[in-house]
């Protein structure tokens, strides 16, 4: 189904309250790194928006970066010292699909030479109430939608626990999420 940009769209980014969020914070690596990750339900699909600053930036005059960014199965954002975002499992995959078909592909992030990122995209490959309770993963290193089994994204920098949102927007106090 195509969807266009349309007002309708453009409204439902404005006006409409996301059905689920997450907060994602950076690792001990990344401490400065946070985001807010909006699911809007759309058609058969989800609208999905990510604001997130504090990304690793490469030095020189190029700058920014480009990061994985996926939804993976666990349901928690901890780990251990190798892994610290190990409980987070690997990517949401229900349907057994190889890599780049998995449900929680989504576009990788793109960073600027500030450290910023804000990314607007439509999926009908999942809707908001299927990734609540998962994880949502930025990683070290752009996807590359073809290396098997999670596309050589490299190590996870940043993590939060989708959960359904009962505020009109997503909300600026952080402390109606549980503990991450």
């Amino acid at each position: 189904m195509n969807i266009p940009l349309t007002n309708e769209t453009l409204n439902m980014m404005l006006w409409k309250k996301p059905r689920a969020g997450a907060i994602v914070r950076g690792g001990s690596a990344n401490p400065g790194l946070t985001g807010h990750i909006y699911f809007y339900p759309v058609r058969e699909g989800t609208l999905v928006i990510s604001e997130v600053k504090g990304l690793p930036v490469k030095s020189g005059s190029c700058g920014g970066g480009f990061f994985g960014f996926h939804i993976h199965e666990g349901e928690r954002c901890t780990g251990d010292a190798s892994d610290e975002f190990k409980n987070a499992g690997s990517h949401l995959n229900p349907g057994g699909c190889d890599h780049p078909y998995h449900m929680g592909d989504m576009p990788v992030l793109l960073g600027t030479r500030d450290g910023s990122s804000w990314s607007a995209f439509y999926t009908d490959r999942f809707t908001p109430e299927e990734v609540e309770g998962h994880t949502v993963i930025i990683h070290d290193m752009p996807d590359d939608f073809r290396s098997q089994p999670s596309g050589g994204s490299g190590t996870k920098i940043a993590c939060g626990v989708i959960q359904k949102l009962n505020a009109a927007f997503f909300p600026k106090d952080e402390t109606q999420f549980s503990d991450q």
